[in-house]
């Protein structure tokens, strides 16, 4: 497995949107809408095989007849970076291979992309969100083929947990990203460090 992109949450996808874009110094690029989990998004480019998306509720899009993904129904307060996904091959193998409560496989599209992903029956990913949502990308093309590329780059993904030894070794064999770092924290979170046109920047 491997680092596949970023879920910025956020109150709003206009907000979500400027509040990156004033930190990186960089636009984001349209996304789209997702049906099956009444959300949208803004994309940025990490570079070949590696975005960040700004997510939001779809204010325009009937609700769910479930809970939304990322945990977004008790998403409050302002935007910040809530949660990874992680690429793979053999999506059902790394879902056996996780914590419980990683969730069922869903076949998804938008537009020019299909995936299957697997999304928490409640919506929340296990070790409070620090445990990444897995994907399989259906196909050949990737969303950074399409994406421009503002030169932005992911140097390093910071999770800290209480329980960090458990999540490092629930992911033990199975990521192969040295930009990954899993160290111990008071509580939950995420950090990411950016190389940008404008130099390093950091998203929390």
């Amino acid at each position: 497995m491997q680092i596949d992109h970023l879920a910025i949450s956020a109150p709003s996808l206009a907000e979500g949107a400027a509040a990156v874009e004033a930190v990186l110094g960089l636009a984001l690029a349209a996304g789209g809408e997702h049906a099956t989990m009444g959300t949208h998004n803004r994309l940025l480019s990490l570079g070949r095989g590696c975005y960040l998306e700004v997510i939001a509720v779809n204010p325009d899009a009937p609700a769910p007849a479930r809970p939304r993904w990322f945990d977004l129904d008790r998403f409050d307060g302002i935007t910040r970076l809530t949660n990874w996904v992680a690429r793979c091959d053999d999506l059902r193998r790394e879902v056996a291979l996780s914590p419980p409560g990683l969730g069922r496989i869903h076949d998804l599209a938008r537009g020019d992309y299909a995936w299957q992903m697997a999304i928490p029956d409640d919506g929340i990913l296990p070790f409070d969100g620090c445990f990444p949502a897995l994907i399989h990308w259906k196909g050949p093309q990737h969303p950074t083929d399409l994406l421009p590329d503002p030169g932005c780059r992911l140097r390093r993904l910071i999770v800290a947990h209480p329980q960090a030894k458990a999540l490092a070794a629930a992911l033990q064999g199975r990521i192969a990203d040295a930009r990954l770092i899993i160290e111990p924290g008071r509580e939950p979170a995420l950090r990411a460090e950016l190389d940008t046109p404008h130099g390093p920047r950091v998203l929390t």
